[in-house]
């Protein structure tokens, strides 16, 4: 029988490689058509936009709300991934429903879908935190929910230079600021907003909007579950060597 931390270790490995590719030509197309969607929102539905995200950077650093679940114990990393996936899949499906119906309401209730889903996407990474073992109480373990989410939906250029910060996490987390007014909430907001635009934009379309802000949704779900499920190897796997 193969051992699932052996079959777990592999797929980081994979992973790893793909984080570290050299981004393609495609890339910079899509960024393009990121900037150009990025251009069509109105200034003041932009800067609502940021005003969630530096709230929702706020919250996870200072806040309580997110902090209910205790690390888990003494666990297998196979408990402890198929718990995860657990998560995950209920947190895909709860993006699903908010995307659809927020969809099918025009512009100003797709505009609403947008703290739904962030406040979504951080809840699963704290209970994925919370799940692998890590004390989400920590201010550092905090600041690495927000890596994790940065990692997740920044350009491919700045994924790369967040990637390598969390490969060495335990050296650059000292360097970071204690202070939340020092965190660099701005490129955090940029690389979120461009990143998810082209694909939200089509859900604020009359028609359209239900069904691509489900499936908008439930896409934004899975590639945060990839990443946050790798990035907390990384983690798990560093300090069982």
């Amino acid at each position: 029988m193969v051992d699932y931390e052996e079959v777990a270790f592999k797929e980081l490995v994979l992973w790893k490689g793909k984080m570290n590719k050299r981004p393609s030509s495609t890339s910079s197309i899509f960024k393009d058509m990121q900037v150009k969607a990025n251009n069509l929102i109105p200034l003041k539905v932009r800067n609502l936009i940021t005003d969630m995200i530096r709230n929702m950077v706020k919250g996870v650093l200072t806040g309580s709300e997110y902090t209910t679940r205790k690390p888990l114990a003494k666990k297998s990393l196979e408990n402890r991934e198929g718990q995860v996936k657990e998560r995950l899949d209920f947190y895909r499906k709860s993006a699903m429903v908010s995307g659809a119906g927020t969809g099918a309401g025009g512009f100003f209730l797709g505009l609403a879908d947008f703290p739904i889903l962030l406040s979504l996407k951080i809840k699963f990474l704290f209970d994925t935190a919370s799940l692998y073992g890590f004390d989400v109480s920590d201010y550092k373990e905090r600041l690495y929910i927000l890596y994790v989410f940065q990692l997740a939906f920044s350009s491919k250029e700045r994924g790369q230079e967040v990637f390598c910060q969390m490969v060495n996490w335990d050296s650059y987390v000292k360097q970071l600021p204690a202070n939340i007014d020092e965190f660099d909430w701005e490129t955090f907001e940029q690389q979120y907003r461009d990143y998810i635009d082209l694909a939200k934009m089509l859900q604020l379309v009359p028609g359209i909007g239900a069904a691509v802000g489900a499936y908008a949704n439930y896409k934004l779900m899975d590639k945060l579950g990839t990443t946050a499920i790798n990035a907390y190897r990384l983690r798990v796997f560093k300090r069982n060597d």
